[in-house]
């Protein structure tokens, strides 16, 4: 493996999703909520698909519906996780199987302009470069694709990581992008018309236990970043929940907020400038072409 800390990150992030895969639907109420309202959202939109990619798939909640509302078109489910696919598949028959790959979300394994939709619900969240993650789908996307999202936003888990602080200065709850500088990195990759909104969500739980469990639960136990070194003593935990506590409702019950972002925007078909460390930009010679072209 590679000494580079994004990538010991990733590995982690695929064997903690690797472990959740049996589970994973027991405790994703949220993240099948999500799902379906992502999917409400396309029934707004005139589109005619020949290939479609669930980038983030999960267990294939999604990909399944996908399948049965563009049935003319190839449905492929793609996920970083091996477990995770293997519980997609099960959703195919013999007759008609489900194809799924396993990769990453910044590397697809897909031809410049081969996918006219890419979608994705409560994926985004763990990739570290948006604006890389954005290039890639615009990359892949043929001019006039659509790409359509869900992810998370910065007040996500917010009475958790306000309890954290009391206990010490680590960082245990992901820090997630603002929907704004999400929008201005989908204009960086060049998307058109890209339209950005938010949807604030409570969960509430008996007791911290609870919250920890759906967490695990759904793969979310990796934290990118400074981690608190040794484990979380019994004093450490007691304070944790008397932190935590601190929220409880008058109805007894303990908030969790998730912030969900929504967005989606259309390729252009131009090439997305790429930075270089010295600061200097650089632009494919086939993009400057194409413009000459037209002028």
């Amino acid at each position: 493996m590679s000494d580079d800390p994004r990538y010991r990150e990733r590995d982690q992030i695929r064997r903690a999703f690797d472990a959740a895969a049996a589970q994973y639907e027991q405790s994703a109420v949220l993240q099948r909520e999500v799902g379906q309202r992502l999917l409400h959202r396309l029934e707004l939109i005139r589109l005619q698909p020949r290939f479609v990619v669930d980038l983030g798939s999960g267990t294939g909640l999604q990909t399944e519906a996908l399948r049965e509302r563009y049935r003319k078109a190839r449905v492929m489910a793609l996920d970083v996780s091996r477990n995770m696919l293997q519980q997609t598949r099960r959703r195919g028959t013999w007759l008609r199987p489900l194809p799924a790959v396993q990769a990453s979300l910044d590397q697809l394994p897909f031809a410049d302009r081969s996918v006219d939709l890419l979608f994705s619900s409560m994926s985004f969240q763990w990739s570290d470069e948006p604006r890389r993650l954005f290039s890639e789908c615009h990359r892949v996307l043929r001019p006039g694709g659509l790409l359509m999202f869900s992810t998370l936003g910065p007040d996500t888990l917010r009475e958790l990581r306000q309890s954290w602080q009391e206990v010490d200065g680590a960082e245990h709850v992901n820090r997630f992008v603002d929907m704004h500088d999400l929008g201005d990195a989908l204009v960086g990759a060049r998307f058109g018309d890209p339209v950005m909104d938010m949807e604030p969500f409570t969960l509430t739980y008996p007791d911290l236990k609870g919250l920890v469990r759906d967490l695990r639960g759904i793969g979310a136990s990796t934290i990118r970043g400074q981690r608190r070194s040794g484990l979380l003593g019994r004093d450490g935990w007691e304070r944790l929940q008397a932190a935590y506590a601190g929220f409880r409702q008058d109805d007894g019950l303990l908030p969790a907020t998730w912030e969900v972002v929504y967005g989606h925007a259309w390729a252009t078909g131009e090439q997305p400038q790429q930075r270089m460390e010295d600061g200097a930009v650089v632009i494919p010679l086939d993009g400057i072409r194409a413009r000459r072209s037209t002028s």
